[in-house]
């Protein structure tokens, strides 16, 4: 996926959901733990030299799993590298707790099944869809395709 650098840069600067200092370690074979200023800003997460305005990196937290490794330390891998692993230790296991939560709601996956999630329970407890209001409600992307299709009402009498 392409960036253009300036933008990436000005998101970095917007006020963010979540920011520490963590140790960080690269996916490259040899890379070692450093200390890193991280900053979750909508589903990027970017990292900079603690002494440095402009991160050196940005990971986009699309495709990925998040997992603890163990109570104060947790990893990022996509699904498209599994063997690629990014390792992040926290101060404390609260804190690992925290970021790990924050990164995997960060994601637009996960937004999109909470938008479905409660469109649906909306839809079931008054009829009614609460995207169509928007003219939004027939657009695929916001579709529940497990089985739990909406109900959809014919309009074409109205």
């Amino acid at each position: 996926m392409r960036f253009n650098e300036k933008e990436l840069a000005s998101l970095s600067r917007q006020p963010s959901e979540m920011a520490a200092e963590l140790g960080m370690r690269g996916p490259k074979k040899g890379d070692v733990v450093k200390r890193r200023l991280v900053k979750l800003v909508v589903n990027f997460l970017f990292y900079f030299r603690t002494d440095e305005e402009e991160p050196i990196g940005a990971l986009l937290l699309e495709q990925c799993r998040v997992e603890r490794e163990d109570s104060r330390s947790f990893s990022i891998a996509f699904l498209d590298e599994a063997e690629r692993k990014y390792l992040f230790e926290c101060d404390s296991g609260e804190q690992c707790g925290e970021w790990v939560d924050s990164i995997i709601k960060a994601s637009y996956e996960f937004m999109r099944k909470n938008l479905i999630f409660y469109r649906t329970e909306i839809h079931r407890l008054t009829g009614k869809d609460p995207l169509e209001q928007y003219g939004i409600s027939d657009e695929t992307r916001f579709q529940v395709n497990n089985g739990l299709q909406l109900v959809s009402r014919d309009t074409s009498s109205l």
